[in-house]
């Protein structure tokens, strides 16, 4: 029983994987490639060395862009949210910038920066700072004052609070909010890829539809991004396990 429950997921792919190879043979026009020319187009990819240096070059862009969100993002949030006259202070400007998509930055971040990684990492790290904020400032928010409470009844110093209390407390909601983040980071930097940088899986993705319409490829650079994603939210979501981190989730 517990294989078959295993086994739904690959099986829900072939169905997919069938029913887009009839949809698409079915045309008079075919349009879009079929999964064995996708197929054909990922060893072509492997083959020419594409494949892994432009998945290199994404990841690169992706991990200095998220961690030096979370190195900055994280303890500012955490600062703010455990002073409430700062939250209330700088809550106004955060929610001006809170609805400006990262995107908007990509004029602003080639002309400061050109066109190349920093501008790519840049806009990254736009996309991560203040979802991360955020994250942080609810966690402390959300903290149950009665173990604020108890660890100043117990005689804690400030800092013995913050790392005893605020840091443990805090940590499960700041591994949803790291996901999240991620997720975002990875769709900004595919975007990013298309117009500030010439490598990468975005760069893949629009070299191919201007070289010929190689949709073959385009489509293989999609299904990267999806996998890849995929990988990342899982090696986030490992974090959870951590037995340091477990008392901070129900057990069933």
């Amino acid at each position: 029983m517990n294989l078959l429950v295993r086994l739904r997921p690959l099986g829900f792919i072939v169905l997919l994987l069938a029913a887009w190879h009839v949809a698409v043979n079915r045309q008079a026009v075919h349009l879009l490639p079929d999964p064995l020319q996708v197929a054909g187009g990922f060893v072509e990819l492997i083959q020419r060395g594409l494949l892994l240096k432009y998945v290199v070059a994404s990841l690169f862009r992706v991990t200095w862009g998220f961690c030096l969100a979370a190195i900055i993002a994280i303890p500012a949030g955490l600062a703010i949210g455990w002073h409430r006259r700062l939250e209330m202070a700088l809550n106004p400007f955060l929610q001006i910038l809170r609805p400006i998509s990262p995107l908007a930055w990509i004029p602003i971040s080639i002309l400061w920066f050109g066109v190349g990684d920093v501008a790519a990492i840049f806009l990254i790290f736009l996309a991560s700072l203040l979802p991360l904020t955020l994250t942080a400032i609810n966690a402390v928010e959300g903290i149950p004052a009665v173990y604020v409470n108890a660890g100043r009844n117990f005689g804690l110093s400030p800092v013995r609070l913050v790392y005893s209390v605020l840091y443990p407390a805090v940590i499960p909601r700041l591994i949803l909010g790291l996901r999240i983040t991620l997720g975002i980071a990875w769709l900004v930097v595919v975007a990013a890829e298309m117009i500030a940088v010439n490598s990468g899986l975005g760069f893949l993705i629009v070299d191919a539809r201007n070289a010929g319409n190689r949709y073959d490829l385009v489509v293989a650079g999609m299904v990267s991004i999806g996998l890849i994603g995929l990988l990342l939210d899982m090696g986030m979501r490992s974090l959870e396990s951590v037995r340091a981190f477990r008392w901070g989730y129900s057990e069933d």
